[in-house]
């Protein structure tokens, strides 16, 4: 038997390598991830679409770069955009147009406290911070369900407990609070007087029939604080 020969006298199968994809398709295939996948798809999601030799083998990373500018440059003046989040790319409905689209449910869009709000607001610009922070800063008590619903809705997290007594969370905001307010980095975040209107704005264009309305018991004025609200202002 020879050397290049299998048990039995059969030839090695050899793999032949894959084909480089044209343009075109890698960008009809990039497009239909986007538009199938129910999350933001990182470049290393779509890289791992094509199998070895489907991508050049030194510029792929580069070929994916440029087509997803192909697919940004090509939603202008139409009623969705390519943009990129912190966990990577999507298409979604372009905001200013969530008025008439949000029609399409017959349910109510949330709508979120503006308790709620400045409270998911200081987190984002002062985390971490305990429930006590912030509670200090607002002049006010934050409710348990404040911090639960934000907590469901996987816009924060505890990162953490405070060497004090009792041990307080810690709370941070998460990779979904960037995803969902269209956020790269908190480095984009603008400055905290605005931040309350870029939520609100966000909630409404990204509202669904799966969103429930958060309802806030009142609140109470601690004696000694001052005017509430007033570290937002």
């Amino acid at each position: 038997m020879q050397d290049d020969q299998q048990p039995g006298g059969l030839e090695p199968v050899t793999a032949e390598p894959a084909q480089v994809i044209d343009q075109a398709k890698l960008r009809q295939i990039i497009e239909a991830a986007l538009l199938a996948a129910d999350e933001p798809l990182s470049l290393e999601r779509l890289a791992r679409l094509f199998a070895h030799g489907e991508l050049d083998s030194e510029e792929g990373r580069a070929q994916l770069r440029s087509t997803l500018e192909e697919l940004e440059a090509d939603t202008v003046g139409r009623g969705y955009e390519l943009v990129r989040v912190a966990s990577g790319y999507r298409f979604q409905v372009r905001q200013e147009l969530s008025e008439w689209i949000g029609r399409l449910w017959e349910e109510r869009p949330p709508r979120y406290s503006r308790a709620l709000l400045e409270t998911l607001a200081l987190i984002a610009y002062r985390q971490p911070v305990t429930r006590g922070d912030i509670e200090d800063l607002r002049g006010v008590a934050v409710s348990q369900n404040i911090m639960r619903t934000l907590l469901e809705r996987d816009w924060i997290r505890v990162v953490g407990e405070r060497e004090a007594p009792g041990r307080p969370s810690l709370y941070g905001t998460t990779r979904a609070f960037l995803d969902y307010f269209n956020l790269r980095s908190l480095d984009q975040l603008p400055p905290l007087p605005e931040i309350r209107a870029l939520l609100e704005d966000a909630v409404a264009a990204n509202a669904t029939p799966a969103l429930t309305e958060a309802q806030d018991p009142p609140e109470t004025t601690s004696p000694d604080r001052d005017d509430p609200g007033s570290d937002l202002s």
